[in-house]
């Protein structure tokens, strides 16, 4: 874990694109926006595809044999953390993406 982390990492395991995978068997394709600290977890943001008004925020964990997942955030308070955290790197400019509305999918 690098030293400074309320920066976007720009390069999520070099995908600038993944596919989210639903419970109900649909799929969505989503850019990434960037990886993010908030006390000492991480978290991603993608901007859905087909959707330039949305942007997605999940708990992001990063394994040992290189790959990643993602995890729903669930409680209320991390979520407003998380979003705020997200809104304030995006007014630094340090996320390409102009949209400010935070959505959690």
């Amino acid at each position: 874990m690098a030293e400074d982390k309320n920066t976007f990492e720009e390069d999520v395991e070099s995908a600038e694109f993944i596919t989210l995978e639903y419970e109900d068997g649909t799929s969505e394709r989503c850019e990434v926006l960037g990886v993010f600290d908030v006390e000492e977890k991480q978290y991603v943001a993608l901007a859905p595809e087909e959707d330039e008004t949305s942007v997605y925020l999940y708990g992001y964990n990063e394994h040992e044999d290189g790959t990643f997942s993602l995890a729903d955030i669930e409680d209320d308070e991390e979520f407003a953390a998380v979003s705020e955290m997200y809104e304030s790197l995006m007014d630094e400019g340090d996320v390409d993406d102009e949209d400010e509305d935070s959505d959690e999918e």
